[in-house]
């Protein structure tokens, strides 16, 4: 071997030290120490974990469970990435017949005629041949045979892509199984907000009786000369405004439908609900421990699993720098006329092996190695996004249905007072020791404080929605191991 060679592999050996020994490896590191902090901000830590309850369990309403369930079989999204699941899957299989040897069975027929001008041709007229036996012109060709050819894969290149794909298809698995935690809480978060908007007409319909009584009374004292034309008309422009609400709370309940309804799959039509908005109560959460969430999110297992893919890529493109070995072999028989076919002079067979290392021109296998390394960073950043993310999303949940249980209970008692000045204005109304206007603001006052109270109630049952998914529930988490699926 002369120097300039000895000077190629040498020079191989340092690029490759180099980047091994840099970066990636620091980075690969932070990712394998998977620490998150031990509590939820101020909150305790539970003994048990709202996440790993099944959402059949979670959400109790037959109506809505039996919304998520349809859903879970026709929502167009889902049925797409379940798709994009079995197209992953076909993948590896793919990716498995590059290292296993390929054979296949040939056959051919052909006919040759050279020219008597050529090396071939002259060699040919020239040759003594006794009578009767010269080479027959043309000459056919018939041939029947096995080939074969295999990569012997010493260093790992392709077993490394294959489990890189491996651990892809399980990355989609979890990306499947985030959806559907998504897609059972998006549902979840319309139904209970289709029903805020059920209570929130009942709420104006009261109102509109109230508004009416009142406008009835001002009307009876103008008869006797105790009110005026002016008060009749700002009691009738209030209940005409509460009337107009109506439609605009109708059209919001037909959107509302139909979200849940394309959602569900299917095409418009009423939405079976229940009508007691006022005695729902959110469920208790159990946050767990932090740490539940590396197991419990399926985003994390998601981006854990393209972390892992993307170190085996690092792998795979470190092993294009060193030679290749390639095997081929053939047995056959082959013959001009076919009647030889069948005599032993006929058989023929090939072996053949080629070593094949990159020497010069390696800018393509050097950028692709480095590709690969600034992809296992970015997943590793990913991931660390992915965990962080999680973590907040959680303590911000906690930390709301806290603030809201709160505020819910002041707003009642909010409510509460108001309802009651409303009998209290009209009685002083009626004895002249209030006027029109103070009657009209407590009426204003009262259907606003009870709106705010549906709002915040439905905020309050969506921060239980929204919590549940935070903590990966929704996901059947006892299906079977996926990883072990593949490995069989």
């Amino acid at each position: 071997m002369n120097k300039n060679k000895l000077y190629e592999y040498a020079g191989a050996v340092v690029f490759l030290i180099s980047l091994t020994a840099c970066k990636p490896l620091e980075i690969q590191q932070r990712a394998e120490n998977k620490t998150v902090p031990e509590m939820y901000g101020a909150e305790q830590n539970d003994s048990s974990n709202t996440g790993k309850m099944k959402w059949n369990d979670y959400f109790n309403d037959q109506n809505l469970q039996a919304l998520i369930s349809q859903a879970l079989q026709n929502n167009q999204e889902l049925n797409i990435v379940l798709q994009e699941i079995e197209i992953s899957k076909n993948e590896i299989k793919a990716r498995k017949g590059e290292y296993l040897p390929t054979v296949g069975l040939k056959a051919g027929a052909g006919v040759d005629k050279v020219s008597r001008y050529t090396n071939i041709g002259a060699m040919e007229a020239n040759t003594e041949i006794e009578p009767g036996k010269k080479i027959p012109e043309p000459l056919f060709d018939f041939g029947i045979g096995v080939q074969a050819k295999w990569e012997t894969d010493i260093w790992g290149k392709l077993h490394n892509a294959t489990r890189a794909q491996v651990q892809r298809y399980l990355a989609t698995v979890e990306g499947k199984n985030f959806m559907i935690t998504n897609l059972i809480s998006e549902i979840a978060d319309s139904y209970y907000e289709l029903l805020a908007l059920d209570n929130e007409l009942v709420i104006l319909n009261q109102n509109i009786k109230i508004q009416n009584d009142a406008l009835n009374i001002i009307k009876e004292l103008k008869k006797n000369a105790r009110s005026n034309e002016l008060a009749v008309k700002r009691f009738q422009a209030q209940v005409l405004r509460t009337q107009g609400m109506q439609y605009e709370i109708q059209q919001k309940i037909v959107e509302t439908e139909n979200k849940i309804n394309f959602l569900v799959g299917r095409f418009p039509q009423p939405v079976e609900r229940s009508h007691k908005f006022d005695s729902l109560i959110p469920q208790t959460v159990f946050a767990g421990i932090p740490s539940e969430l590396l197991e419990n999110r399926p985003d994390i297992k998601q981006a854990e699993y393209e972390l892992a893919a993307s170190k085996l890529d690092v792998k795979s493109a470190k092993a294009r720098f060193y030679p290749s070995l390639e095997i081929g072999a053939g047995i056959g028989l082959q013959a001009f006329n076919p009647v030889y076919l069948i005599k032993p002079e006929s058989f023929l067979f090939s072996l053949a092996g080629e070593l094949t290392a990159p020497l010069i021109n390696r800018s393509a296998i050097k950028a692709a190695y480095k590709n690969a390394n600034a992809k296992q960073i970015q997943a590793v950043y990913h991931y660390e996004q992915t965990v962080l993310g999680a973590y907040i999303e959680v303590a911000n949940q906690l930390s709301k249905i806290k603030n809201l249980n709160n505020s819910v209970s002041i707003k009642m008692q909010e409510v509460d007072a108001l309802t009651k000045s409303i009998d209290i204005s009209n009685d002083l109304f009626k004895y002249a020791r209030a006027d029109y206007m103070e009657v009209l603001l407590t009426q204003r006052d009262a259907l606003e404080s009870r709106f705010e109270l549906v709002e915040k109630k439905v905020d309050q049952l969506k921060a239980s929605v929204a919590v549940y998914r935070a903590l990966g529930g929704g996901w059947d988490q006892n299906s079977i191991n996926q990883e072990n699926l593949i490995k069989k």
